[in-house]
């Protein structure tokens, strides 16, 4: 049977959800604050490169309850794994262990080490965001809890701040090596917008997505595991590239500053696979750039055509896709009125992105989830969605 279409918003029984929980278990009443998920149209991998990414927020997000206590702990509790955590504000611990709670003690953590005052709390927290899907649901608790954590000790933060500690907590206490993409979209999404960021100087640009096109998201329903594998290798591989380009181009800093034509001449210094993986890159950092002139032309076709060119970039030289994501992509490419398709996340697995007619939504969720299973057994989850504002304080009236 197939999964029906979804435009989930930011689901106000979730606010209600994590407020009733915690009235239960603290007998207080407690504010309640979200942050997104996020899908990225496009612009994969770069941007721990310094360079373009094009996401936008989604109306998954992650609810986190949260009121004062007289100690110094943070008691946080989990609907979704029914399990219970506390963190010893003065003494959190350092790096990863695995558990969930590593995103809420990172933050702490890095919160503390920035000279916030942080009080005690407790903390409930629902995600509606799919865990391991590679929309994010990391980077939706990580800013949900900043913002949580923030307002009760009574401190103020912007969001570029914001942002950029919550990547920290991710580098420190996750083991992921991301760039700033996900906790910068979190924050700075905008309703029916995708946001051209440079993760360099996190300039951005709201780009208005066309009426006649939707956002449709497959999930695989393969999971993957980021932390401490084949990302941070990636990762390396770029670093190599610069590495290496920098003994003949001392002055370039990452492979954003370096286009297609440079880097050919380079294809003989350095191994073949550090080659590939820096094609990518820079090929994918001008994909993007096009990408964002061929919406303000409301060109989806040109869009669509970069989308399909980005996966095979994926697969081919960053070797991050794999068999259930190219069903997918393909998949979706045998559909009339679609205009793209492509993985998005981290990749091994998770979900695409594919840009389809809004009239053509019923034919394409049928056809996309008749192939997909017929070829892999496994039953898809599509959600139709509607680009979302950012983090805030949610209303549970």
């Amino acid at each position: 049977m197939m999964t029906p279409a979804f435009d989930p918003g930011c689901i106000p029984s979730s606010a209600r959800l994590v407020a009733d929980e915690f009235l239960q278990r603290h007998g207080t009443e407690a504010s309640v604050f979200f942050a997104p998920g996020r899908v990225n149209l496009i612009g994969e991998h770069t941007d721990y490169n310094d360079g373009f990414v094009m996401p936008c927020a989604l109306g998954f997000c992650t609810y986190v309850a949260v009121g004062a206590r007289e100690d110094r702990s943070l008691n946080v509790f989990s609907i979704d794994f029914s399990e219970n955590s506390t963190i010893d504000l003065d003494n959190p611990g350092k790096g990863l262990t695995g558990h969930w709670s590593d995103y809420v003690r990172g933050v702490a953590a890095v919160l503390r080490s920035r000279g916030v005052n942080l009080i005690g709390v407790n903390l409930v927290i629902k995600g509606d965001v799919p865990i391991g899907a590679g929309l994010s649901s990391s980077a939706a608790i990580e800013v949900a809890t900043a913002l949580a954590l923030l307002n009760v000790s009574g401190t103020s933060l912007g969001p570029r701040e914001i942002a950029g500690i919550c990547q920290r907590a991710e580098h420190e206490y996750a083991g992921t090596r991301c760039g700033i993409m996900d906790q910068f979209i979190a924050c700075f999404g905008e309703q029916d917008h995708a946001l051209l960021l440079d993760c360099r100087n996190l300039e951005f640009e709201l780009l208005p997505l066309p009426e006649q096109a939707r956002i449709v998201i497959c999930n695989t329903m393969v999971k993957h595991q980021l932390a401490g594998g084949e990302y941070n290798r990636r990762r390396a591989d770029c670093q190599e590239g610069v590495r290496l380009l920098q003994q003949t181009l001392p002055q370039i800093r990452a492979l954003r500053d370096i286009d297609s034509s440079e880097l050919n001449l380079f294809a003989s210094a350095m191994p073949e696979r550090i080659f590939r993986r820096c094609r990518h890159v820079v090929t994918e950092n001008a994909r993007v750039l096009d990408s964002a002139e061929a919406l303000k032309q409301d060109d989806l076709g040109r869009l669509g055509e970069l989308m399909y060119s980005s996966h095979m970039s994926l697969r081919d030289d960053y070797e991050v896709s794999c068999r259930e994501l190219d069903l997918m992509v393909d998949a979706a490419r045998q559909c009339a009125g679609v205009w793209g398709a492509r993985m998005t996340g981290g990749g091994f697995g998770g979900c695409t992105v594919n840009l389809v007619q809004a009239d053509g939504l019923t034919v394409f969720q049928s056809e996309v989830a008749r192939r997909y299973q017929a070829a892999t057994g496994i039953h898809p989850a599509i959600y139709v969605c509607t680009p979302a504002d950012g983090a805030g304080q949610s209303s549970i009236d």
